[in-house]
């Protein structure tokens, strides 16, 4: 599905996944996959999304595995990237708790499928606890 990344043109929102970030991060296998989405969300000026909350896990999961001064640095280097940050508000947090209520998903996760279905956006993530929601938003996965 997203093997194509790089011949697509970045036409709808994009909603990063933690799982996405994190991978890019560490250099796991499909960090290329995320570099080209930075790439083509910085060439089309349209920002990829996450939400706070899926952001919090990033630096929660540094923090606890490399400091907080490494948390802040890997902060100020997302910062630079073609992502913005989306705050929660009732209306998201009322579409996650659904996701909870009726999917087996962890709540953070949630966040991030709500803020795809909220924009009706394409979800980008390599954890497969998605897949229970793939008939609900478009998953592409890494």
């Amino acid at each position: 599905m997203i093997s194509n990344v790089r011949r697509k043109k970045l036409t709808g929102t994009k909603v990063l996944d933690s799982w996405a970030l994190m991978c890019y991060l560490e250099q796991e296998a499909g960090h290329e996959k995320v570099i080209d989405l930075f790439e083509q969300a910085s060439h089309s000026s349209k920002p990829l999304l996450m939400c706070v909350v899926n952001w919090g896990e990033v630096y929660y999961q540094i923090m606890k595995r490399l400091g907080e001064a490494k948390a802040q640095e890997i902060e100020r280097l997302v910062r630079s990237f073609p992502i913005h940050l989306v705050e929660v508000d009732l209306d998201l947090t009322r579409e996650a708790a659904r996701f909870k209520a009726t999917k087996r998903m962890s709540y953070a996760d949630c966040f991030a499928a709500a803020l795809a279905k909220q924009k009706k956006g394409d979800l980008i993530t390599g954890d497969k606890e998605f897949k229970t929601i793939e008939k609900t938003v478009n998953v592409i996965w890494i």
